[in-house]
C-alpha cells in the first residue's frame, strides 16, 4: 500500500494536488460491489490531506475556463447536513452526519476543554452493523489536529 501525503494552502489547491495525484500514481480497476459497480475507478491507496486554511473561499475549486467545476456551492449547502447531521432523507441507509454529528460537538469540547495536544480528537465513521448496508459508508474517519493554533 502506497501512503499519498499531500499539503496543500486551501480546499481548492487540495482538490487539484490530489486530482494530479490519482491521475499520476492511481491504481485502476473495476469496481465489483457498490453503488458503482461495473464501471472503472482510479483512486489512490491512502491519501493524507494536509489544508493549511480550509476556511479559505472559494471552498469550490477554480478551474480553468470551459472545464466545469467538481461540484457547486449549492451542491456544498444541500450535503453539509449529510456530512453535519443525523437527518436521514427517504430511501438513505445512513447519512454521515448520524455518527459524527454528537462527535464533532465532543471534539469541540475536548479541545476547548482539554487543549489542543491529544491524538484523541479522532471521529469514526459506521459502526458494526454498517458492513451488512448494500452500500456502506466509504468514508471512514475524520482525524483532526491543532498545532500553533492552527
Amino acid at each position: 500500500m502506497k501512503i499519498s501525503v499531500i499539503e496543500a494552502r486551501d480546499l481548492s489547491e487540495a482538490w487539484f494536488r490530489c486530482l494530479c495525484q490519482t491521475l499520476m500514481e492511481g491504481y485502476e480497476y473495476q469496481i465489483e460491489r457498490g453503488s458503482y459497480a461495473g464501471q472503472r475507478r482510479k483512486e489512490l491507496d491512502f491519501v493524507v490531506v494536509q489544508v493549511r486554511y480550509p476556511g479559505t473561499r472559494p471552498l469550490v475549486p477554480d478551474v480553468p475556463q470551459g472545464v466545469p467545476p467538481p461540484s457547486t456551492m449549492d451542491y456544498i449547502e444541500e450535503y453539509l447536513p449529510y456530512l453535519m447531521t443525523a437527518h436521514r432523507r427517504e430511501g438513505e441507509q445512513y447519512t454521515y452526519g448520524q455518527y459524527l454529528e454528537t462527535q464533532i460537538a465532543e471534539v469541540i469540547k475536548m479541545y476547548k476543554e482539554d487543549g489542543y495536544n491529544t491524538n484523541q480528537a479522532f471521529m469514526a465513521v459506521g459502526d458494526e452493523r454498517s458492513i451488512f448496508l448494500s452500500d456502506p459508508p466509504c468514508l471512514r474517519a475524520v482525524d483532526t489536529r491543532i498545532r500553533d493554533n492552527k
